[in-house]
C-alpha cells in the first residue's frame, strides 16, 4: 500500500460506528443471554418473545446490573418517546416491584429500567394488602412477569411511624401491617424511631415478612414460585450509596 494514499476512516471511529458500539454495549449490559442480545438489538422495549425467554434469575441479574449502572452514574440514555411508542400497543414487563412511596426511592430509576420493563406498585411502607396482592397476581399469572421484587429502604418514615405507634386517619391501619415486624426484630439497643439502626433492622424484617405473606396468602402466586416459574425476592435500597441489596 502506498503510504501516501489516504486511509479510509475506521468505521469504529465514525459517528455511526460509535453509536452502534454504544448501542451494542447498552444491550449487552442489559441482557446476558446471547439469544436475547440478538433479539433486543433493534428494540427499545421487550417483545413478548424476549421476555418469555428470560428466566427469573436472568431478570434478577438485569435488575442488579441496572442498579450497578445507577450507582456508577452510567445509566443508559433512555429514549422515552421511542419506548412509549413501542409499548403503546402492548406491554411485556419482566418483573413486578412492590416498593415504598418515598420520593427518594423510585424503583424504575434505581434499577435503570425502561418503559415497559417492570410493573410498579408503590405504597407507604411497601405493605401488601388484598389490592396489592391482586395486582401482583395479575402481573405474574396474567401478564407473564418472572419476578416479584419487594423493595424496602433505609430511613423509612412508615417504619418509624409503626415503631412509635403514630396514629393519623387511615395511616393508622396501614402502620398496623408493619408492627408485626417491630415485634419480630431482635435488637438489643434502643427500640425507637429515633434510632436509625433499629428502624433499618425493622424495615429489613418487614420486607422478609412481606415476601412470606405474598407466598402465604396468594393461592395463585405460591404454586408459580414452587414450580420455579417466578421468584419472589426481598431487597433493601440504601439511601446512602444507592445500593439495592437483594436479600436471600
Amino acid at each position: 500500500m502506498n503510504p501516501n494514499t489516504p486511509r479510509a476512516p475506521d468505521p469504529c471511529l465514525t459517528r455511526r460506528g460509535l453509536l452502534g458500539s454504544a448501542l451494542g454495549l447498552s444491550v449487552m449490559s442489559l441482557l446476558g443471554s446471547p439469544v436475547l442480545l440478538a433479539q433486543a438489538a433493534a428494540s427499545v422495549a421487550f417483545t413478548k418473545d424476549q421476555r418469555d425467554q428470560m428466566t427469573p434469575d436472568e431478570v434478577l441479574e438485569m435488575l442488579r446490573a441496572g442498579n450497578e449502572r445507577f450507582r456508577a452514574g452510567k445509566m443508559h440514555p433512555h429514549n422515552y418517546l421511542a419506548q412509549k411508542q413501542q409499548t403503546a400497543s402492548g406491554q411485556y414487563p419482566a418483573a413486578a416491584i412492590l416498593s415504598c412511596i418515598d420520593s427518594r426511592a423510585p424503583a424504575e430509576i434505581l434499577l435503570d429500567t425502561r418503559i415497559g420493563d417492570t410493573f410498579n406498585a408503590r405504597i407507604a411502607g411497601n405493605v401488601v394488602n388484598d389490592d396489592v396482592l391482586g395486582s401482583l397476581e395479575f402481573a405474574c399469572a396474567a401478564a407473564g412477569a418472572r419476578v416479584i421484587l419487594v423493595m424496602g429502604h433505609t430511613a423509612c418514615g412508615a417504619v418509624k411511624g409503626a415503631i412509635d405507634n403514630v396514629e393519623l386517619g387511615h395511616l393508622t391501619g396501614l402502620l398496623e401491617k408493619i408492627k408485626p415486624a417491630v415485634a419480630a426484630t431482635t435488637y438489643s439497643g434502643e427500640r425507637s424511631g429515633k434510632n436509625a439502626e433499629f428502624v433499618d433492622a425493622v424495615a429489613r424484617t418487614h420486607v422478609q415478612q412481606t415476601v412470606e405473606a405474598i407466598r402465604k396468602h396468594s393461592a395463585v402466586l405460591a404454586p408459580l414460585a414452587e414450580q420455579g416459574k417466578i421468584k419472589i425476592v426481598g431487597s433493601m435500597y440504601h439511601l446512602r450509596g444507592g445500593r439495592v441489596e437483594f436479600l436471600a
